[in-house]
This record gives C-alpha cells, structure tokens and sequence, in this order.
C-alpha cells in the first residue's frame, strides 16, 4: 500500500495510490487509520507533497556510512554524531529546495525517514 500527501484545490488530504489514481481517505492515515471516503482522483491532478509533516523535528544521524566518511575526509565517530532539522526542511516531490544567498558549496544528499 502506498500512501501519498497532496492537494487539490489548496486542500491537503491523504490517499492511497491505486495506478494512476488516489483514493482519498479521511484524516490522517498515522492516526485515524485508512478509512476510503470514495472519492478518487487522476494522480495527475494532484500535486503531492511531502508524505508527512514531523510534528516537531527530524532527528537525524550523520557519518553512518564508512564509505561516506572517508569520501567527507573523516572518520566514523565512535558514538553517533546526531542532529536535528526543523519540520520546515522537508519537501515534497518536485519543491524547490531554496539556498541562502550566502552559500558557496551545497552538496545535495537526499534522506529517507
């Protein structure tokens, strides 16, 4: 089952994806369960968001990966090198990912949570 985010008509709603459809359910699936209201639309149609807002923050855990910390020219840390992100740095798919004007060097890496 793959549940989306989206918005139709400037009103954010959650569905399942069924081929090129979404199904609309009620509220939200992480609370409410998946409840069908019956309605349906093109996925088209729709713009999709990012599949949850975090109700507070992202935790996140940087230099996991061996490979990736050689390649940055560090070491793995012997305990976890953990950071936090603001609930407003998660995009959907297709945002635009805005840059203060005073960056130099941006390295892209994308997260999965």
């Amino acid at each position: 089952m793959r549940i989306a985010r989206f918005v139709l008509d400037d009103d954010p709603m959650y569905g399942v994806v069924d081929g090129e459809d979404v199904l609309v359910i009620a509220g939200d699936p992480f609370y409410q369960g998946i409840k069908p209201t019956g309605a349906r639309h093109r996925l088209d149609d729709v713009r999709l968001l990012a599949p949850i807002i975090p109700r507070s923050k992202v935790v996140c855990f940087g230099r996991t990966y061996a490979e990736h910390a050689r390649e940055m020219g560090n070491e793995v840390p012997v305990t976890p090198l953990m950071f936090l992100k603001p609930n407003t740095s998660v995009a959907g798919p297709g945002d635009p990912v805005t840059l203060p004007a005073f960056s130099e060097e941006v390295s892209y890496e994308a997260e999965l949570a």
